[in-house]
C-alpha cells in the first residue's frame, strides 16, 4: 500500500462532523492529562472527538537533542512516533472510532503504570505496543507497524495541519473546537486531571478566554510536576518545577 493509499484510507470517514479535534502524541504527559480532562467533558456534554496525530519527534526534527533536551528525550519522542505509526495503520483499516480506545490503552500501558515498571527500554517496541492493542481489543499484529516508516508522511502531514492552525511555537496537545475552521489552541497544559465537578466549568472558562479575538497567551513556566503514576509524582503536595520549551529546565544540559 502506498503513502497516498494510507492517506486516502484514513480519510474515508473524516467527513463526519466532530465537535473537537485533539492532536496527540502518546509520549507527551501533558497531552495525556489533558485528554483525561477532555474525556470527562465529553462524558458530561456529549461532545464527539476526532483523535488525530501530532509527533513530537517530527515537530522537533530541526533541534539538537544532545544540547537542547534532557537525556532520553530523543528516545522517548522516537518511541512516540513508532506508536503513532501503529495508530495510523489501525485508523486506515478500522476507522477513526477506535482511536479514542487505542489512545486510552496506550496511556494505560505507559502513564498509568507504577514507577519502576522498566518501560524506558520497552516503550515503542512491538511487544509493548501489542499489549496496548490487546487492552483496546484490537488485533495485536498491528504492532508490527512500529517499524513501517511509510506512515511517517501521513503523521507529518497531520502534525503540519495542527501547526498551521496555531503557529509553530507550540507543543502538544493541540485542540480544535468546531473543526476545521473553528478555534484552535495549544494545550491547555495542566499537571493534574480536574475532578468531575471541575471539568466542565474549567473547560468553559478556557473556551470563553480563547474565543476573545485579542487573546494570545496565558503562561507560567513554574508548574506542578505532572501527576502521573509512572513518574511517582501523585501527591497532595506536588513539587513545583521550572519548564522551558517542553522539558524541565533543571534537567537540560548545562
Amino acid at each position: 500500500m502506498s503513502t497516498t493509499d494510507h492517506v486516502a484510507g484514513a480519510e474515508t470517514d473524516a467527513d463526519r462532523p466532530h465537535d473537537l479535534e485533539f492532536f496527540w502524541d502518546p509520549v507527551c504527559p501533558f497531552a495525556w492529562i489533558t485528554s483525561r480532562w477532555v474525556e470527562k467533558v465529553v462524558a458530561q456534554t456529549g461532545y464527539s472527538v476526532d483523535w488525530r496525530f501530532i509527533s513530537l519527534r517530527i515537530l522537533n526534527k530541526h533541534r539538537d537533542y544532545d544540547t537542547e533536551f534532557p537525556v532520553g528525550y530523543e528516545q522517548g519522542h522516537t518511541a512516540g512516533l513508532r506508536m503513532l505509526r501503529v495508530a495510523a495503520k489501525v485508523r486506515a483499516e478500522l476507522g477513526r472510532d477506535v482511536m479514542g480506545p487505542l489512545y486510552d490503552a496506550m496511556g494505560q500501558h505507559y502513564w498509568e503504570m507504577p514507577k519502576g515498571s522498566g518501560l524506558r527500554d520497552r516503550i515503542g517496541t512491538a511487544e509493548h505496543t501489542a499489549e496496548a492493542l490487546a487492552t483496546a481489543g484490537l488485533p495485536t499484529e498491528y504492532a508490527l507497524a512500529v517499524d513501517d516508516e511509510t506512515w511517517d508522511a501521513e503523521i507529518s502531514d497531520e502534525t503540519e495541519l495542527a501547526l498551521s492552525r496555531t503557529g509553530r511555537d507550540v507543543g502538544t496537545p493541540i485542540i480544535t473546537v468546531e473543526p476545521p475552521d473553528g478555534l484552535s489552541f495549544f494545550g491547555p497544559v495542566i499537571s493534574r486531571v480536574p475532578t468531575d465537578e471541575q471539568a466542565v466549568p474549567l473547560w468553559n472558562a478556557v473556551i470563553e478566554l480563547a474565543r476573545f479575538p485579542g487573546f494570545a497567551e496565558l503562561k507560567r513556566s513554574m508548574r506542578e510536576a505532572p501527576q502521573l503514576s509512572v513518574l511517582g509524582t501523585i501527591t497532595d503536595n506536588p513539587e513545583m518545577e521550572d519548564w522551558e520549551a517542553g522539558s524541565r529546565k533543571a534537567h537540560k544540559p548545562s
